[in-house]
């Protein structure tokens, strides 16, 4: 399966699942699958928006996106949102 992160101002509102078939796998590897997922995307799917495949093992992109977490453009990775601890009594 092939998982798609929608990004909304740099910050992921939705994650979708692919078939690997819409996406070429596996003769496609990573950046190919991206290429194959967002046309299907587009075009089948009629999503608009813009949209960065992830990876549930990490294999690229950082780390794999949930909702929430931002999309750093520059250094290409998903960044989870940063929880804060409760302050202690």
């Amino acid at each position: 399966m092939a998982h798609f992160a929608k990004i909304e101002n740099g910050v992921v509102t939705n994650v979708i699942v692919l078939s690997n078939d819409v996406c070429g796998e596996p003769t496609f590897v990573f950046p190919d699958t991206e290429n194959a997922g967002q046309a299907f995307i587009t075009n089948v799917l009629k999503l608009d928006g813009t949209w960065k495949q992830t990876s549930y093992n990490g294999n690229f992109r950082g780390t794999y996106a949930g909702i929430g977490y931002t999309y750093d453009p520059v250094a290409d990775e998903f960044v989870a949102p940063v929880v804060e601890e409760p302050a202690e009594p």
